[in-house]
């Protein structure tokens, strides 16, 4: 309201609060917008060393754009994202929802569930690149096979796809685990009454009313699969011959700023990368007024 002046305490207040979230919005500026607002500069340039840079257009963008390696790193990210996504929102609603019914040891299942989120990453993909080694791993000792599950380009795919999905699906399950929470018992007991099988209930209440905290963690997870890199370096040696074929545009983003060091097309390779996110979400935005209920 104009001419409206606050009072000596809530100006001190409000002096406290900008004080109080000062440091988030500094850390925001400084290690977020920033270094985006550089990498922007960057993509159209071209690094000469030593901090030096010079400006060329969209040289880079057109360089990349002519490479089939680039469209091959961008074909694999959206291919990890079509594998993990959805089967792994389906597998942590499920286990989500087994961890809701009423079972024993409950508080047991949650923490061996969320145990993959908080073990170090390096020490979970070892583990897994000794089940999937095609020589001695635990797997084709299980299957009487002998395949090569991370050299060979035919499976290599499927395997960072399987570490993907199982390392976060405790932690996805504890977030639907909340929203199922949030389900007022007495729409079950009401369907019940009225005839409604377990199956029925799952699509008429369970899906709609958990809608909303499925879409979030949906969003999370997608993000997460368009920029993963630390997996697929982890668990693929530069030297293996079935690189190519798992390649993320994170991971081509990394061989050419640090190894090739042509910083202006990793960049322009970010930036690619946040186009293609933008776009995601928008699509999962739109499409969201479709199946997400917010109505309680």
């Amino acid at each position: 309201m104009k001419g409206f002046k606050l009072s000596p305490a809530a100006r001190r207040e409000e002096n406290w609060g900008w004080i109080m979230v000062a440091p988030t919005i500094i850390g925001l500026i400084v290690l977020n917008l920033w270094p985006f607002v550089q990498t922007i500069y960057t993509s159209f340039c071209e690094h000469l060393g030593f901090g030096h840079y010079k400006f060329v257009g969209l040289a880079n963008y057109a360089e990349i754009f002519q490479t089939p390696e680039f469209w091959k790193a961008t074909w694999n990210t959206i291919l990890f994202c079509i594998l993990t996504v959805p089967l792994g929102l389906f597998l942590s609603l499920l286990v989500a929802m087994l961890l809701n019914a009423k079972i024993k040891f409950k508080g047991g299942f949650r923490t061996i569930f969320f145990l993959p989120m908080v073990c170090a990453p390096a020490a979970v993909t070892m583990v897994w690149r000794w089940i999937f080694n095609g020589e001695y791993g635990i797997l084709n000792q299980v299957l009487g096979a002998h395949v090569g599950w991370i050299t060979d380009a035919r499976f290599v795919m499927i395997a960072c796809a399987v570490v993907a999905i199982w390392s976060n699906i405790g932690y996805d399950a504890v977030l639907l685990l909340a929203g199922l929470q949030t389900i007022p018992k007495t729409l079950y007991e009401a369907n019940s009454i009225d005839g409604a099988g377990k199956v029925k209930q799952f699509f008429t209440i369970t899906l709609p009313m958990v809608s909303p905290t499925l879409f979030v963690v949906m969003i999370m997870r997608l993000m997460s699969a368009v920029k993963v890199y630390d997996l697929i370096y982890m668990m693929v040696e530069e030297t293996n011959p079935a690189v190519t074929s798992v390649q993320s545009l994170m991971y081509l983003f990394y061989r050419e700023s640090f190894i090739a060091g042509s910083r202006g097309t990793g960049s322009a390779i970010v930036i690619w990368t946040v186009l293609l996110i933008g776009m995601i979400t928008v699509i999962q935005f739109y499409g969201q007024k479709k199946w997400v209920n917010y109505d309680v």
